[in-house]
């Protein structure tokens, strides 16, 4: 054999043991991804909070490898998951909101329960940081091995933080959370948001306030299965009597919803914990009543086909701006339309056509 066919041979062998090399790493990499998602939910099922966290962490990435696995872990977890009742507040800026999901929590994890407090965080348009600091004002909390708290930033998109935080409920039921507390700001559609993810959704106001109007005017009224009058306490016990009997009339302007419970309205002071204890037990006889004429489960059903059509209006959405010739002919169209050179349907149904057929291709 000559020398240069004995070379040929050996860099063929070389070649394929690389071959072989890269085979081999790309199978331990497929392995290492496969773990990584199996030990964050085993570490979740055991209750582990740095696991929680994690495993939220990676449903809220945009990255494509990461919602793969965020689409794996989610699939583990939902049969650990629906074991929780899950409670939204909201409430303008100002009202209370944090001071009195601490004060809920605490009497909470003294009825043995372990909370998971999930904030529906608006983020600053100029700066795009979190308004919000839930964590520092909730200290007694934040103390306690069985409170999870986490704020979900909105940013722009409300729709995909609704999403993001569906899933984190998932996580955290799995997590063993069995009480789910989800805040929202009250300043804009995050409420209806939120009360299409909870089953309670209760309503924080101020007397003396000038909000009490307001509220009523506002279709939030409607949402609410209760509304709470926060800070009665000092002076202004007289102010929190007459807004909750202004309240009280106006809910019964309302007729008597599906579920067959009346709305209550109720005063508290969170700062001095009056009033928390009521409003616990409410919350109790609320759950109490809907599982048992099984408005409870049917309104869960109800949730997950509403959260199956958002979805698919998001992926919609985010197929259509992110398709390349859209993004190359959205700006012309945009130009013709405000040049009178088209009309807005003709210009959508050109674009929705260039959608259709590279979906088509596909």
């Amino acid at each position: 054999m000559s020398k240069d066919s004995h070379k040929h041979i050996q860099k063929s062998e070389t070649s394929s043991v690389n071959t072989n090399s890269k085979a081999i790493d790309r199978f331990k990499k497929l392995q290492q991804k496969e773990v990584v998602v199996d030990a964050i939910f085993n570490d979740i099922v055991k209750g582990k909070s740095a696991a929680l966290s994690k495993g939220i962490t990676l449903i809220e990435s945009t990255k494509k490898k990461d919602i793969e696995k965020a689409q794996q872990l989610l699939e583990m977890c939902l049969p650990h998951a629906n074991n929780s009742v899950r409670i939204g507040i909201t409430g303008v800026p100002g009202v209370g909101k944090s001071t009195f999901i601490e004060a809920l929590g605490k009497l909470g994890l003294k009825k043995g329960k372990k909370i998971a407090i999930l904030a529906i965080d608006p983020s600053s348009s100029l700066s795009s940081g979190s308004i919000l600091g839930d964590k520092t004002r909730m200290e007694s909390l934040v103390q306690s091995s069985k409170v999870f708290i986490r704020p979900s930033p909105s940013g722009k998109s409300l729709g995909g933080v609704a999403q993001k935080t569906r899933e984190s409920i998932i996580l955290c039921e799995t997590a063993g959370y069995d009480t789910i507390l989800i805040e929202t700001v009250g300043v804009g559609q995050s409420e209806t948001a939120v009360h299409s993810m909870v089953d309670f959704f209760l309503l924080l106001k101020l007397a003396g306030a000038g909000d009490e109007l307001q509220g009523i005017k506002r279709g939030i009224i409607e949402m609410a299965d209760a509304i709470v009058i926060n800070k009665a306490d000092k002076d202004n016990v007289l102010n929190a009597r007459k807004a909750k009997n202004q309240f009280a009339k106006a809910l019964h302007l309302y007729p008597i919803a599906q579920n067959e419970w009346s709305p209550k309205v109720l005063t508290c002071s969170a700062i001095e914990e009056i009033g928390i204890e009521a409003i616990w037990d409410m919350i109790t006889s609320y759950v109490k009543l809907t599982t048992e004429n099984g408005f409870f489960d049917k309104n869960r059903i109800e949730q997950n086909s509403s959260w199956l059509l958002q979805t698919i209006d998001e992926q919609l959405k985010k197929s259509f701006y992110t398709n390349a010739k859209i993004k190359k002919e959205l700006p012309i169209k945009l130009e013709a339309v405000r040049q009178h050179k088209t009309t807005p349907f003709a210009a959508a149904n050109y674009l929705l056509k260039i959608l259709k057929k590279d979906t088509t291709d596909l």
